[in-house]
This record gives structure tokens, C-alpha cells and sequence, in this order.
């Protein structure tokens, strides 16, 4: 029970920052696509920061850095460009994929994993109390439920977050009332940004401390649909996204236990199949899409 526990929180905690990014983008009225580009290049700054400067610190800077301003290129193409969200959500994606193969391959001549030599630090750094199998978990996974909280709390519980939902919901009426909504997106882009390199760096440097090419391997996308399952709520998609990481770790555990049996390929196709049933099964229980708050039109 303790080893799947502690397999659903390593799985689960890199989902959970990532869909709160997607959330904050949803709220402010752009549905995010580009996270799975900003996770891959969260895990490659980290790894390769790690590697090159000796600091997880610094490492860490540069990964958000990295982040906020793909998120930042991804708010003027779309704010600014007038580009569709969505198209540029998917090309951040490819952006992020395809450049971090690149700069794997400019720095070490070779698309072969990076390993650092050391990775987040551990439950077990903070404490002289034996955490047993949890003690292995990172500090981020510690993390994750207060930065669930902080979200929900601005976006359900402050000024500021009001005025980013209203610039998603209705952009003219914020716009009347003295709120910018593009100023709005770019927050909750730049917000999305930091958490997406917290999630990315987890995914790398907290159980594992490696990179390795599209080793996010649709999670983005997986988080995505966690905002679309949770009708853009942190509670809600929060709770969908460790959904899916509760089937993800039973699919390893059935592995473990029924590999002969059953085809690894369909124990491992596990999470994208529950990901593919939570979409159809929210969007069949409200209506659409359309019935989602913070889908409005960006026409301003």
C-alpha cells in the first residue's frame, strides 16, 4: 500500500503543477495547449542547470526563467499576433520538444541521456526522522498541496483572481470596469510558466535525475485534459489529474504483478485511455465545451 501511495504522489505531483498552470491560462480565457512544451523545457533546464552551474538553485532559476518566457512568447503571438490559442498552444509544444533535442545536441554533441549528479533535494534532507519510503520523495511533492491551495485561493478568494476569471469570462466587462485582460493573461501565463518549470523539474530531478528526449511523453496533454475534466476548478482538475495518476500507478503495479499475462502495451496505454474517458465523460455531463466558464471569445 506504502509503495503505491508513494508511486501515485511521484506520478502525480508533476501532473498536479502542471494542470494548475493550465487552469490559471483557462481562467484568464486561453486554453493552454502548450504545456507539454513548457514541462519538457522545465525538465531540460533543470537537469542541464544542475549539470553546468553545480547549483539546484540556480538550475531551478533557469528553469523558470526559460518558462515564463516561452509563456510570455506564447501571450504576444496570441495577444498580440492575434494567433488562434490553440495553434499556438500546439506550436509552443513543438518549440519546446524541438528545441530542447537541439540544445541536448549543440551542448554534448549527442541525443544521449543527461544525467546530473544530483537532483531535487529529499523529504529526508529536512528531517532526522526516518520517513521510510516516503523520506525518497522531493520537496516539491511537499509543496504540491499548498501550491493547490495558494492557486484556489487567488482564484476564488482575491481581487486579483476575480479580475482574471472576469477577463477570461467576459473581456468587454472587465475591460469596462478598469481591468486589462491582456494584462491579466500575461499573468496567469507567467504564474503557468513557474509552476510548469516546478512540474518539469520534478518529472526529472525528483525521483529520477536525468533528461531524456520527450521523456514527458504526453503528460502536457494529460494535464490538459485534467483542466477540461475539472471545469477549469484547481480543486477539481487537481483531483483529476491525481485520477490519472492513481490509474497510472496501477498500471504499474499490474505490470509488476501481471506482466505475462497482459500485454504491457495496453497496461501502459492505461492513463491516456482514462485521460481520453474523463474528457469524453465531462464533456458529455456539461454540455460542451462551451459550457466550461472562461472559454470566451478573445475578441478584444
Amino acid at each position: 500500500m506504502t509503495d503505491t501511495l508513494v508511486s501515485i504522489l511521484i506520478s502525480g505531483t508533476p501532473l498536479v503543477y502542471v494542470t494548475l498552470a493550465g487552469v490559471l491560462a483557462q481562467r484568464a480565457g486561453i486554453w493552454n495547449l502548450g504545456l507539454e512544451g513548457l514541462m519538457i523545457i522545465g525538465s531540460c533546464a533543470l537537469i542541464v542547470g544542475i549539470v553546468q552551474t553545480g547549483s539546484f538553485a540556480q538550475a531551478m532559476l533557469i528553469a523558470a526563467g526559460l518558462c515564463v518566457a516561452a509563456s510570455a512568447l506564447l501571450w504576444w503571438v496570441v495577444e498580440r499576433l492575434k494567433a488562434n490559442p490553440i495553434i499556438a498552444g500546439l506550436g509552443l509544444t513543438g518549440l519546446g520538444l524541438g528545441g530542447t533535442s537541439l540544445a541536448i545536441q549543440a551542448l554534448y554533441d549527442s541525443e544521449a541521456t543527461v544525467t546530473a549528479p544530483f537532483g531535487i533535494p529529499k523529504l529526508n534532507s529536512l528531517t532526522s526522522v526516518d520517513l521510510g519510503a516516503f523520506g525518497g520523495l522531493s520537496v516539491f511533492v511537499l509543496f504540491m498541496p499548498v501550491a493547490v491551495w495558494l492557486v484556489w485561493l487567488l482564484l476564488e478568494r482575491t481581487r486579483l483572481g476575480l479580475q482574471m476569471s472576469a477577463s477570461g469570462e467576459h473581456p468587454f466587462a472587465a475591460r469596462s470596469v478598469g481591468v486589462n485582460p491582456g494584462r491579466m493573461r500575461l499573468l496567469a501565463l507567467a504564474l503557468g510558466g513557474v509552476l510548469c518549470a516546478i512540474g518539469g523539474a520534478e518529472l526529472a530531478g525528483g525521483s529520477l535525475q536525468i533528461f531524456s528526449q520527450n521523456m514527458t511523453a504526453g503528460r502536457g496533454f494529460m494535464a490538459f485534459a485534467a483542466v477540461i475534466f475539472g471545469a477549469g476548478s484547481a480543486l477539481g482538475a487537481t483531483a483529476a489529474a491525481l485520477f490519472f495518476a492513481v490509474v497510472s500507478a496501477l498500471g504499474i503495479r499490474a505490470q509488476l504483478m501481471y506482466g505475462g499475462a497482459i500485454s504491457n502495451d495496453l497496461l501502459q496505454s492505461l492513463p491516456y485511455l482514462a485521460t481520453i474517458f474523463g474528457v469524453w465523460l465531462s464533456t458529455k455531463l456539461r454540455g460542451g465545451l462551451g459550457s466550461i466558464r472562461g472559454t470566451a471569445e478573445m475578441r478584444d
